[in-house]
């Protein structure tokens, strides 16, 4: 579980690519040790299981099912994803719940600036999603939790401050990138219970 705070980005040196899946190696800062292995870190909004520690190198097993469901598929050397560490009991909360689940991608339609905070359009290749969707909720977008300022038939908009930015690799979109999108559990469970 994680709460979409990031403070933390790494760059990823190393992708091993097999039929269906792919073996990822991060640069980072973020503090691990030994005793960490086989915890999870969330990588990009996916929950991963930490698999190897070499100095600030991290390494991650990724599954088809990730790749299906992840901008990992189109992942790209020197790319810069965001990291945070499983949250720990008692432990602050900033954000909101995230499992780390992917559901699916949006792509970016737009990016405009005003002043100097960003506005992102998005929009869902599956419109099925939209139906999970209410101004004013929480989304994960890349693993940060974000509020979702407008939402229309077709496309949802997200307003990011500068401190977000600069902390995180959506300084990084451009446009028709896609990023990860994880739908608020409770919104989707609330859905689900109501239908």
């Amino acid at each position: 579980m994680f709460n979409g705070i990031i403070f933390n980005t790494g760059k990823v040196k190393l992708i091993k690519k097999k039929n269906k899946s792919i073996t990822l190696v991060v640069k980072t800062n973020l503090s691990l040790n030994k005793k960490d292995l086989g915890s999870s870190i969330c990588c990009n909004g996916v929950c991963l299981t930490l698999t190897k520690i070499s100095g600030k190198l991290i390494y991650f097993y990724l599954s088809d099912e990730t790749l299906k469901r992840s901008n990992f598929k189109n992942i790209k050397k020197d790319q810069l994803v965001n990291l945070e560490k499983s949250l720990i009991y008692g432990q602050k909360l900033s954000g909101h719940f995230i499992q780390g689940h992917v559901d699916t991608t949006a792509k970016v339609k737009k990016i405009s600036i005003i002043d100097n905070s960003w506005v992102l359009k998005l929009e869902f290749k599956n419109k099925k999603f939209m139906k999970y969707l209410e101004e004013k909720a929480s989304i994960s977008i890349n693993g940060i939790s974000l509020t979702i300022s407008k939402v229309s038939d077709k496309y949802f908009q997200l307003n990011i401050i500068p401190h977000t930015l600069s902390l995180t690799n959506l300084r990084k979109l451009k446009l028709n990138d896609l990023v990860n999108v994880e739908l608020d559990i409770l919104g989707k469970y609330i859905y689900k219970y109501q239908t």
